[in-house]
């Protein structure tokens, strides 16, 4: 405190980072990145100076940065504070302010900028910096110039505090302040006299409303499970793309809504359902398969349908309900639109754990549920059957075996194209209680490493599941090694190219289809680990995988790579995909 206290004295540009690092630190702000700069010098210094309280980690590239805060986010549920400088160093943010944005995570967005007087006249380093990012952030606005004022110093307290709310509530996302600095920047006098001020402020006085708490919310009243709901017998749950932070809890109150209602669970593979297995016995896992037989797809019709989260990634389903159009539910507490196929839904805006527990009716029957359920494990022992014979290396198979070998309580971060589909098709239900991480909300490959890293930082030893170019988009991650502390082991499908275009139309036509969709890379990882100094092995067997996923190490970065054909298997799965439940009838 005193140390601080005193480099905040140094000049008005550092009292006023003080008093903002000083505000975060007590709202409960526990990690701060910061990107190098000269325009952000001050706040630079300040979170300096909250250290170990406030972590602060210095990351060279600004997406980097932004997506490896965007994965402490993510794991901790809190926000995470990003600072850059002035210029086009807060563009490179963009990305993962969108994804934060559209997957709801807390992200605290400080750009520092140059005076009023210094833009629009072509000084330095200097852009069109105001509202940045569009209508991606909760809120933005742009501080005014450091006072020594204490009223100005309220100002700046309050702002903060909002701020942090904005971040979380009432959906959690992100939140984009653009603070402007006058010279100097660094702690040296800049002939402002603060005596007066160091004589007057009294920090316990002025920072005793603050309280590290989540912001308060009015809790919603229990909603009762309506009469219509009860009284239909061809009702689904969809337990959509979703990472909770009680993932348990919410797949409790999946499980329990279920068996009350005596309805199916589809659970995506990127919900946490799939992980607590024994929480919910109506679980179907396969229903991407099961929907691919056309007259089972007909006789599995629902009339009602209750989505929880977000929509599944599968296409197969997506169109069935659009051609069955049952009337729909979405249980969700955001305030966004979550019904990409326009039907006739209805947006509860609650949260699954706030639905009233009532007493299951064991006695009632369900020949639908039923019909359900017997497909399931039909589908399932095909699938596991078929995959258990597989010993070539195949992409399909990683995400089956992961689902049944990690460690416990495993965080998982799933690269977006092929991996999070793979999941969605083959992860198998289990009870490990495994915690599945992934940027569903724009869908793209941007800073997939870095948001891993960001995930398993100070976390428990932590997976990646990837493809070539998603880890290749953003090797720069790499950088944050010496930084980073924990564990994190990359499971790396390297077919060298994209696999999900090989899965389109497009994949027919070549020219032009290698150049300028496959876009094979051709790029040696061996080389590549060694130029970052993290260790790689090419892994050659199945049971090899297995014996290095569980245990984990406890700390550093290591590459498994998985060496697979692209376009054998795009054909496995076109051949495979409607097998599995072509011969099933009910």
């Amino acid at each position: 405190m005193f140390d601080s206290m005193a480099i905040a004295y140094r000049n008005v540009n550092q009292l006023w980072a003080y008093i903002l690092t000083e505000t975060l630190k007590r709202l409960g702000l526990t990690c701060a990145i910061i990107c190098p700069g000269s325009r952000s010098t001050p706040l630079a210094v300040a979170f300096a100076q909250q250290v170990p309280e406030i972590e602060a980690i210095s990351i060279l590239d600004e997406r980097s940065a932004a997506f490896f805060a965007l994965g402490q986010a993510q794991a901790t549920g809190r926000p995470v504070v990003l600072v850059c400088t002035s210029g086009t160093a807060g563009a490179n943010f963009y990305s993962a302010v969108i994804e934060a944005s559209y997957s709801r995570v807390p992200l605290l967005v400080l750009t520092t900028d140059r005076p009023p007087e210094l833009r629009d006249c072509h000084s330095g380093q200097t852009v069109d910096q105001l509202r940045l990012y569009g209508n991606y952030p909760n809120w933005q606005t742009e501080l005014a110039l450091p006072s020594a004022d204490m009223g100005m110093l309220a100002y700046l307290r309050q702002m903060v505090i909002y701020s942090w709310e904005r971040a979380q509530t009432p959906t959690k996302g992100p939140v984009h302040l653009n603070i402007p600095f006058r010279d100097p920047l660094a702690p040296v006098p800049d002939g402002t006299d603060l005596s007066y001020l160091q004589s007057q402020f009294q920090p316990e006085d002025f920072f005793a409303g603050i309280v590290n708490t989540t912001p308060f919310e009015i809790p919603d009243s229990r909603f009762s499970i309506p009469k219509e709901w009860k009284e239909c017998d061809r009702g689904i749950i969809i337990a959509g793309v979703a990472q909770p932070q009680q993932p348990e809890e919410y797949t409790k109150a999946i499980g329990h809504l279920s068996q009350t209602l005596k309805w199916p669970v589809l659970a995506e593979g990127l919900s946490p359902v799939r992980n607590y297995a024994e929480l919910n016995p109506y679980l179907i896992s396969t229903y991407d398969l099961i929907l691919r037989n056309q007259e089972l797809a007909k006789q599995l019709a629902p009339k009602m349908v209750i989505q929880v989260g977000e929509m599944p990634t599968s296409k197969e389903l997506r169109t069935w309900i659009d051609a069955t159009q049952p009337r729909r539910w979405v249980i969700d507490p955001s305030d966004q639109n979550l019904d990409p196929l326009h039907g006739r839904t209805t947006h509860l805006r609650i949260s699954v754990e706030d639905i009233k527990a009532e007493e299951r009716n064991l006695s009632l029957s369900s020949d639908y549920l039923q019909q359900w359920c017997d497909t399931e494990a039909k589908v399932r022992l095909v699938v596991d059957q078929t995959m258990g014979k597989i010993d070539e290396i195949i992409e399909s198979k990683a995400a089956w075996l992961i689902s049944q070998i990690l460690p416990p309580g495993t965080p998982l971060f799933i690269a977006n194209s092929m991996p999070v589909r793979d999941v969605e098709y083959f992860w198998k239900p289990n009870n490990l209680g495994v915690r599945s991480h992934f940027n569903r909300g724009a869908n793209g490959i941007d800073g997939t490493l870095s948001t891993a890293l960001g995930i398993a930082h100070c976390q428990q030893s932590s997976v990646m599941l990837t493809g070539d170019l998603a880890l290749l988009h953003d090797t720069n991650g790499f950088l944050i090694r010496n930084k980073f502390v924990g564990h994190l082991t990359i499971v790396l499908i390297n077919n060298n190219g994209g696999g999900i275009f090989e899965m389109l139309p497009i994949a027919k036509f070549d020219p032009p289809f290698e150049e300028f969709f496959g876009t094979p890379q051709d790029i040696d990882f061996v080389q590549l680990c060694a130029t970052y100094n993290v260790q790689h092995e090419l892994i050659i067997s199945w049971q090899q995988l297995q014996q290095r996923l569980n245990p984990l190490p406890a700390k550093g970065i290591r590459v498994l790579e998985l060496q697979t054909n692209r376009k054998a298997d795009a054909k496995w799965r076109q051949e495979n995909l409607r097998r599995f439940a072509a011969v099933i009838v009910i």
